[in-house]
């Protein structure tokens, strides 16, 4: 998406961007999947520049370590607990309910559930204009991981 400086617009040329945007305003929200997968992931938006989505995490749906390419990661808690660490599984910190971070691209991390019961973790996606996102394993990808190709990058 190209950088827009509305200050240089007609007020035709500012109606119609806006009107453009206001037409792709989506609605979100999900239903947890009923599923016996250690790990569901739910796209709820989509633009050019950012993905929202939430993760549900069972037993069994820890993630290996690894870093992202040209994206930035918001993590809010939306049940249960999460534990994120960091190279040499050095704890960033432990959140519930409405905690999270943001871990900007390139930093190493992995995560797991803590405690009993799902784990629902609203994740927002920031991707750099004109870039690809990618994901870059460190360490091996876990089990459940096989099934989507683009989980398996390594360095």
């Amino acid at each position: 998406m190209a950088i827009v400086d509305v200050r240089s617009m007609s007020p035709d040329e500012k109606e119609a961007f806006h009107r453009e945007a206001e037409t792709r305003i989506q609605p979100l929200g999900f239903t947890p999947p009923e599923t016996d997968k250690p790990k569901d992931v739910e796209l709820l938006g989509r633009t050019e520049r950012m993905r929202t989505l939430v993760q549900i995490v069972k037993d069994g749906g820890e993630n290996n370590l690894h870093y992202h390419t040209n994206t930035d990661t918001s993590w809010v808690v939306l049940k249960g607990r999460v534990r994120f660490y960091g190279l040499g599984d050095e704890l960033i910190g432990e959140y519930g309910p409405s905690e999270g971070l943001l871990i900007p691209g390139g930093a190493r991390y992995w995560f797991e559930k803590a405690g009993d019961g799902t784990l629902e973790l609203l994740q927002v996606v920031a991707v750099e204009t004109g870039a690809k996102g990618e994901r870059i394993n460190i360490e091996r990808h876990k089990g459940w991981m096989e099934d989507r190709e683009m989980l398996k990058v390594y360095e």
